[in-house]
């Protein structure tokens, strides 16, 4: 039956007002997500801006969005372009923010051996695979492990002799102290000096355009780590552990350290949750069960998944080819992107940052 009446902007906004983004809950027009809606005779467009990379779901995001158009009477097409707008949100209090880069997020552990610089390492790739620009800083001056697991060797160049180029391999602008001494040396730098070494690396390397900086921090709760915590304009952190015991305990004390300096927690992530045999299958939870996500429930703070202890994983990582990277369509990729994206999802839901928008104060003399 034909339309009474053309269908309007205001019959499409109507249709498409119920529609919630499926991964943040919230309405796409309440939160004006939906933008440039345009009716030509019974030809319709429209834009969706989503405030967190997910180019994997685009095309479900689509088929949502023309489902609810096409319903509206005289509605014959839809074209839909979705894009990404990642903002800066924002960080404690009192903290420079740095150029060139809207969102920082340390990976972050109570102890090491949890696998927390793979955890760094895929979750950085996966934000990429998804579409955002994002940058890799190896926080460990002891035991700086993210070259050999992104593949890079070399130095950083410069161009000004003040400023460091970051080295880029699978699409992940990367940085770490790694890259500036021999891999053999020991680094026996006291705290003060190994602190300073890392605001340089931070803040002297030429980041270019990062929708976000992932942190891979020292393991500990220590000097480095809580000076690192002060200092870093932080949107949240990433805490991983495993389900043993002693490794919660550790990762505890990681959760007070950032609360205690005003960093959000954006979730846990439970590593080495499952042992699979290779040879017959048999699933065994050899490093305790359910404690990460007892974790998450005990300080409030949201489980962002479980990863198994897969030797896969491990070897990946040493070949300098992360899962993510070295089987894409995996399941532990699948995993790991799905981690990804929630904690993309998190720090879009966080409150932006609006000191780019005051006004610069100067007091100056009459003469």
């Amino acid at each position: 039956m034909a339309a009474s009446h053309p269908p309007t902007v205001q019959d499409l906004m109507s249709a498409l007002e119920p529609l919630t983004d499926p991964l943040t809950g919230t309405g796409w027009v309440a939160d004006k997500a939906i933008r440039n809606v345009q009716v030509q005779g019974d030809v319709v467009s429209l834009e969706l801006e989503l405030g967190y990379p997910a180019q994997s779901r685009h095309e479900a995001l689509r088929q949502i969005l023309r489902q609810a158009a096409l319903a509206v009477p005289g509605v014959a097409r839809v074209d839909v372009q979705i894009s990404t707008r990642v903002v800066a949100h924002a960080v404690q209090g009192g903290v420079q923010l740095l150029p060139q880069v809207r969102n920082i997020v340390a990976v972050a552990s109570g102890k090491g051996g949890v696998g927390k610089s793979t955890t760094a390492a895929n979750l950085a790739l996966a934000l990429v695979a998804e579409g955002a620009r994002v940058g890799l800083l190896d926080a460990d001056i002891y035991g700086p492990s993210q070259p050999m697991m992104m593949g890079i060797s070399g130095r950083p160049e410069t161009e000004d002799g003040k400023t460091m180029e970051p080295l880029i391999n699978h699409g992940v602008q990367v940085m770490s102290i790694g890259f500036l001494v021999n891999p053999d040396d020991a680094m026996i730098w006291r705290g003060p000096m190994a602190t300073q070494a890392l605001e340089q690396l931070l803040r002297q390397t030429r980041w270019q355009d990062l929708d976000y900086l992932i942190v891979d921090m020292p393991p500990g709760t220590g000097d480095i780590a809580l000076t690192l915590s002060q200092r870093v304009p932080l949107t949240g952190a990433v805490i991983v552990t495993t389900p043993q015991d002693i490794a919660l305990l550790d990762a505890r004390k990681g959760i007070k350290m950032f609360q205690k300096v005003g960093v959000p927690i954006l979730g846990v992530v439970e590593n080495m949750a499952v042992h699979v045999c290779t040879n017959c299958g048999h699933a065994e939870p050899i490093f305790g069960e359910g404690g990460g996500r007892k974790l998450a429930e005990q300080y409030q703070a949201d489980y962002l998944g479980a990863l198994p202890l897969d030797m896969q994983i491990r070897l990946q990582a040493d070949g300098g080819r992360p899962s993510v990277v070295a089987d894409p369509e995996g399941e532990v990729a699948r995993l790991y992107k799905a981690v990804a994206q929630q904690v993309a999802v998190r720090v879009a839901a966080k409150a932006k940052d609006f000191s780019a928008k005051f006004p610069k104060i100067t007091v100056s003399k009459d003469t």
